[in-house]
């Protein structure tokens, strides 16, 4: 057994013991599977937290009290060695974190529904543990789903989310290597060209390693689009006119494996919000971006995009506090 596969049980044991274990139970979980050390990086209001009891009692407690009993719906799994470090091990899980929402949640009204929480995320593995975890999730569309609506209209579409359309994304197993090699210089190729064109590319560059019936599957907030002419018009466009000074900070994981991979940053870029982006008026702030992309190559070409974006901290740096101003309307 490699050591990609042996992270993999890893993990998986891992997801297994927490989403079983009662309240009283995820410290020991959590203690049990990571380093003395363990950081984990999350979405506003999280950030980042340090040992394990702090990840149990701040993040994990008080979703498993408004979220039961709570269900991993695997999409994507997928494990490698770093390519920006050429060193660290990581294993990525993309999905949905499903359940009745039985009650409140950082200030959002539970409706006694189901609730489907879209997460993707990455744990690094050093010597037999999870020495650090990036978990992102995407809470704007829990409220949406409890039947509010925080922010302005979005350009794209608004749904659950789904996973690869070949349905082969959960690689419990050992895969070819050179297919793995093919994927990530697909994604490095796409990233040049897209970083070195200010973050826009024309019709014709995005064919160059995208098909041209791609999906890219946006956060909620700015929603999802089909085809390479929709994604400029309604993500592309937007993103590029209604901000400035855009910056590319690299990303602290970057891995592939088979016909996947998928990266995060901390932050991936900076820039300066010009207006009407997300419908926030101009601002001279420059302002942080934290992003997770999962890709699916087919063939020469990338197919599927899932993206999630901190939009809650993204905001809350121009002054939005979309959770503070939901809770505080629901209090009245």
């Amino acid at each position: 057994m490699s050591d990609f596969q042996k992270n993999k049980v890893l993990v998986l044991n891992f997801f297994e013991e927490l989403d079983m274990a009662h309240e009283n139970g995820i410290n020991q979980v959590l203690g049990k599977y990571t380093n003395e050390d363990y950081l984990f990086r999350g979405m506003h209001p999280f950030y980042e937290l340090y040992g394990s009891d702090a990840v149990a009692d701040v993040f994990w407690k008080p979703l498993r009290r408004a979220i039961t009993p709570i269900q991993r719906r695997q999409d994507i799994f997928i494990a490698g060695v770093n390519d920006v470090d050429s060193d660290t091990e990581w294993v990525c899980s993309m999905g949905h974190l499903m359940g009745l929402f039985d009650n409140d949640w950082l200030g959002i009204k539970a409706n006694r529904k189901m609730v489907f929480l879209r997460y993707a995320e990455f744990n690094r593995i050093a010597k037999g543990r999870i020495a650090e975890t990036a978990l992102f999730c995407d809470i704007i569309s829990v409220i949406k789903q409890a039947g509010l609506s925080p922010l302005p209209l979005q350009t794209g579409a608004e749904f659950i989310t789904p996973g690869p359309l070949t349905h082969d994304g959960l690689l419990f197993d050992k895969k070819d290597p050179k297919e793995t090699q093919k994927t990530m210089e697909l994604v490095n190729q796409m990233c040049k060209d897209l970083t070195t064109s200010d973050m826009e590319s024309s019709i014709d560059e995005l064919k160059k390693t995208w098909k041209e019936d791609m999906i890219w599957f946006g956060p909620s907030g700015i929603g999802a689009t089909y085809t390479t002419g929709r994604y400029q018009e309604q993500h592309q466009g937007p993103f590029k006119e209604g901000l400035d000074n855009l910056k590319f900070h690299g990303h602290v994981c970057r891995i592939a494996e088979d016909k996947f991979a998928g990266w995060f940053g901390w932050p991936n870029l900076t820039m300066k919000p010009s207006g009407d982006f997300m419908g926030l008026p101009k601002t001279e702030k420059t302002v942080e971006m934290r992003v997770v992309d999962i890709y699916r190559r087919d063939g020469e070409k990338l197919a599927e995009n899932w993206i999630f974006i901190d939009l809650l901290y993204f905001l809350m740096q121009q002054g939005a506090d979309v959770l503070g101003r939901t809770e505080k309307i629901l209090r009245h």
